[in-house]
């Protein structure tokens, strides 16, 4: 039996993303819904947010993305020997959004082809990248290359959390000599049972949110995954007294990027309590006192250490959010949108040799906080993804249209015998669309031509 040399270096070979054509501006959403201006622009720090109507579904955009991302960088469907899904958004209790793109493998004659699903909230497309990047690892790998296929359509019912949807998705090529290296075993995890966020009511798109203890599942679920990340680089990279000193670029999942700030500042206050002493800590000295679980709820000690913070964000995460502020929340997409903002607005002088970690957070909650070394140019993957340019190809329009979508898309939601009336023409180019559903609920789909 021929033996397959070990792979190295196993990461991100490239990336790129899905998002729909159309967006409403939270400006405009405010005046909309009659809230105090800022809301939305200050208080959640969103600028504009991507949706779809009823001529996308989950299957469609993950085409979309796929069929997008295997044009763009001259990848064979017969290349590919695993194929892993994260998303929650679900439009059949059995069968899988992995199988539907199966659907693009056919020309290729290629089925052989491993994964499937993964759910849990926002957290599904983290864990179908380490499901990609272990089997690459393992003697299971048969030297093939694997796709990651992670996102959602978010959507929210009329209300204070609307504005924090969104719609996008990432796929990504899993390899060895990966310009993206993952660094194992520097992982740290953080699982536990809490009701948040989540959908029980299976015949709505929309889920059930407890929103301050989402915030506070969150920020606790960075405490642990970023202690353990630390544990791990102490043990295992050979660092002494590890901190976000010895991260370059961190990236979170953004459900709204107010709280990826705080998500920073959570960073900051844990060095803190690694270190009361360090002189980086005089100006919090009075927080030494304060209990980890006090922490949570204290808005004093939260405004401290965003201030504290302020300099580290600007330079570690904030060209992480070009996505996140102008897209919205794509649930498992959403931290993968992040590293493909960080790789389009940092150049690659200086991002090369650089440790990017990622904080992935899904609702129930599931979390970790891993990284990768940039170990060759990523200036290819940046140029190909043309995320500024595609954002500024989107059409705007106004919140009274965004909420008729919006209503369309609930009316409709697990529909039987439907034919959509979402415009194609207003569809980028080259975007899978649902032609129609029959009388046993199968969907077939249609492409609008690439020019």
């Amino acid at each position: 039996m021929t033996a397959i040399t070990r792979a190295e270096n196993i990461g991100v070979r490239a990336i790129d993303v899905y998002f729909p054509s159309r967006y409403v501006d939270q400006v405009e959403l405010e005046q909309h819904d009659g809230v105090s201006a800022g809301k939305y622009t200050i208080g959640l720090g969103q600028s504009k947010m991507a949706f779809c109507d009823d001529r996308e579904d989950i299957s469609s955009v993950c085409m979309t993305a796929v069929q997008g991302f295997m044009e763009k960088f001259n990848v064979s469907y017969s290349d590919i020997g695993r194929l892993e899904v994260g998303t929650e958004t679900i439009i059949d209790k059995s069968k899988s959004t992995k199988t539907v793109l199966m659907k693009l493998f056919e020309e290729s004659g290629n089925f052989s082809v491993e994964g499937i699903d993964t759910t849990n909230a926002c957290y599904g497309g983290t864990s179908a990248l380490f499901n990609a990047c272990q089997w690459m690892d393992s003697a299971a790998w048969d030297g093939r290359l694997a796709l990651v296929v992670a996102g959602d359509i978010a959507v929210y019912a009329s209300g204070n959390a609307r504005p924090s949807g969104g719609c996008g998705v990432t796929c990504i090529l899993v390899g060895p000599n990966a310009p993206l290296a993952l660094e194992f075993p520097l992982r740290g995890t953080f699982m536990e049972h809490i009701y948040d966020f989540y959908k029980p009511n299976l015949s709505s798109e929309f889920p059930t949110v407890d929103g301050p203890l989402s915030v506070t599942s969150y920020v606790r679920a960075v405490d642990h995954a970023y202690t353990a990340y630390l544990d791990k680089l102490e043990k295992f990279g050979g660092v002494s007294q590890a901190s976000l000193k010895d991260i370059d670029y961190i990236v979170f999942h953004s459900p709204y990027t107010k709280q990826v700030v705080k998500g920073l500042a959570r960073i900051a206050y844990n060095d803190f309590l690694r270190a009361p002493e360090s002189e980086t800590f005089a100006e919090v000295q009075q927080f030494k006192e304060v209990t980890r679980e006090e922490s949570y709820g204290n808005k004093v000690l939260e405004k401290a250490f965003v201030g504290l913070s302020k300099s580290d964000f600007a330079a570690k995460t904030e060209p992480s959010l070009l996505a996140a502020r102008n897209i919205g929340n794509m649930y498992t997409g959403s931290v993968f949108f992040g590293l493909a903002s960080l790789l389009t607005e940092v150049p690659f002088e200086k991002l090369e040799g650089k440790r990017v970690a990622m904080f992935s957070y899904g609702s129930g909650c599931a979390a970790s906080l891993y990284s990768f070394r940039v170990r060759a140019d990523t200036s290819d993957i940046a140029a190909t993804i043309r995320l500024n340019e595609r954002l500024d190809m989107r059409t705007k329009v106004s919140p009274v249209e965004f909420e008729r979508a919006m209503e369309l898309r609930e009316k409709t939601h697990n529909a039987q015998e439907y034919e959509p009336t979402g415009n194609v023409d207003e569809l980028f180019p080259g975007t899978y669309y649902l032609q129609k559903i029959d009388s046993m609920w199968r969907r077939a789909y249609g492409r609008t031509p690439l020019n």
